[in-house]
């Protein structure tokens, strides 16, 4: 089993297509017709497919505020290396906030963004 996308509903639908083009680097792809505006963003590479579905919020505040069980963040892994310094050059030119950890057990590195209230985007990569 894989994980094979995760859909973000949100009512800043071009700040969030902004994000996950500009910075994580996803491309804006091609979407069914749906009832409702969004976009499906697509991983680069030979195994390009829609990783990141970004929805319309249409009515806000029509549901409850859900508090659990909930997904925290989503996570992307980034390669070491160039890739991953593209990623922090690209945070630095659009002014984005991030916060870095290091996982030692894994010999990891994390970076955390903020998107949105409640909607965090982690990067990772490993470890030099």
């Amino acid at each position: 089993m894989q994980l094979d996308h995760v859909t973000l509903v949100t009512p800043d639908l071009e700040g969030a297509r902004r994000f996950f083009c500009d910075i994580a680097g996803l491309e804006n792809g091609p979407r069914p017709p749906f009832s409702v505006g969004g976009y499906w963003l697509y991983s680069s590479g030979l195994d390009a497919r829609p990783i990141v579905h970004l929805v319309e919020a249409t009515m806000p505040g029509a549901r409850p505020a859900r508090v659990a069980p909930r997904f925290d963040h989503v996570a992307l892994r980034v390669a070491p290396g160039d890739e991953w310094q593209a990623l922090l050059a690209r945070l630095v030119a659009h002014d984005v906030p991030y916060q870095v950890a290091d996982v030692p057990l894994t010999n990891e590195r994390q970076l955390f963004v903020a998107l949105a209230p409640g909607v965090v985007v982690e990067f990772v990569t490993a470890a030099r």
